[in-house]
């Protein structure tokens, strides 16, 4: 969990960035249980399989998991209910807008705290091909090997 500039990481979605390009990025709030909050400073959150989605002019989370808090008895929420996040109402439109466009789609790429509030930064992405991944994946290595090239350079 790394703290930059108050900002602390809860859960991150790596996998996001491998299979789709992301475009734009947007900041929203989520609507949370008391226990959920608990849960998530705890760092039990997953996002590898969330979605967001709009519904009835409401964007909703889909298919996020924050683990039960473990002291929290009967008032403990349900893993992975719909949450609502919230945002202003020209950033849905322009949402809305964008994401009927073929290919576009709304992924979680990050859950952190901030200043005391959960925030989740959204992605408008596009669903990346075989060869596109294949593609960053040896320009991801060919820097790695140019990197350690100067580094053991350097050395000498």
């Amino acid at each position: 969990m790394s703290k930059e500039a108050g900002i602390k990481i809860a859960a991150e979605n790596r996998k996001a960035r491998h299979d789709y390009h992301i475009h734009e990025t947007y900041e929203a709030g989520i609507a949370l249980t008391g226990t959920e909050v608990k849960s998530l400073r705890a760092g039990k959150a997953n996002l590898k399989d969330a979605y967001a989605r709009i519904d009835n002019a409401e964007i909703m989370l889909h298919n996020m998991h924050i683990s039960p808090y473990e002291q929290g008895n009967r008032f403990n929420h349900e893993p992975l209910r719909t949450r609502k996040l919230l945002m202003h109402r020209y950033e849905i439109n322009k949402l809305i807008g964008k994401t009927k466009e073929k290919g576009y789609t709304l992924v979680p790429l990050k859950l952190y705290f901030t200043r005391g509030k959960i925030k989740v930064e959204l992605g408008l992405a596009s669903g990346k091909h075989t060869y596109d991944k294949r593609q960053d994946l040896a320009e991801r290595d060919a820097k790695r090997d140019m990197e350690r090239a100067l580094r053991d350079r350097q050395k000498e």
